[in-house]
């Protein structure tokens, strides 16, 4: 069972983090969707990080606005791979404190980052991260890729 949670840490996210769970629902990869906020809801977060791998999560992918210690606090507890995905919010200082906060994560507290609001970007890491050790999923990550390639040949044809 390939199954990557998409956690945020509150609902005024979600339009960032769909990216990441359309992406995912085209690869096929089952989805848990949560908003478990690092300051508000301390306890779920400890809970959800330490089990996770428990429910046959494979990979988390946490995005967060503002200080967004949502990803590097996932981190902290779960031996499983995150991604985080830095979040332009109302209370962001044009979204640096967000890409800051999760970029610079300490030795040993690894925290695999994506654009600010690239949250698509997460979702198709997470795939390629299930693929390493899928075939079936490897094989659709290589024809998505040719599908860009593609798409852009096309557009290169188009234009002249």
């Amino acid at each position: 069972m390939n199954k990557v949670a998409v956690i945020m840490g509150s609902n005024s996210d979600m339009p960032v983090m769909q990216g990441a769970i359309d992406i995912l629902k085209e690869f096929k990869i089952e989805i848990e969707v949560d908003i478990v906020s690092a300051h508000r809801t301390p306890e779920k977060l400890f809970d959800f990080s330490k089990n996770a791998h428990k429910r046959g999560i494979k990979v988390i992918i946490a995005g967060a606005g503002g200080a967004a210690h949502l990803p590097g606090m996932v981190a902290s507890l779960s031996p499983l791979p995150i991604i985080g995905v830095p979040v332009k919010s109302s209370n962001s200082i044009d979204g640096w404190d967000s890409v800051l906060s999760i970029l610079q994560m300490p030795g040993g507290v690894p925290v695999a980052t994506v654009a600010l609001n690239g949250a698509k970007n997460a979702g198709i890491l997470a795939t390629q991260i299930i693929g390493a050790s899928d075939p079936a999923v490897l094989d659709q990550v290589i024809a998505y890729k040719e599908g860009l390639k593609l798409k852009v040949e096309q557009a290169a044809k188009d234009i002249k």
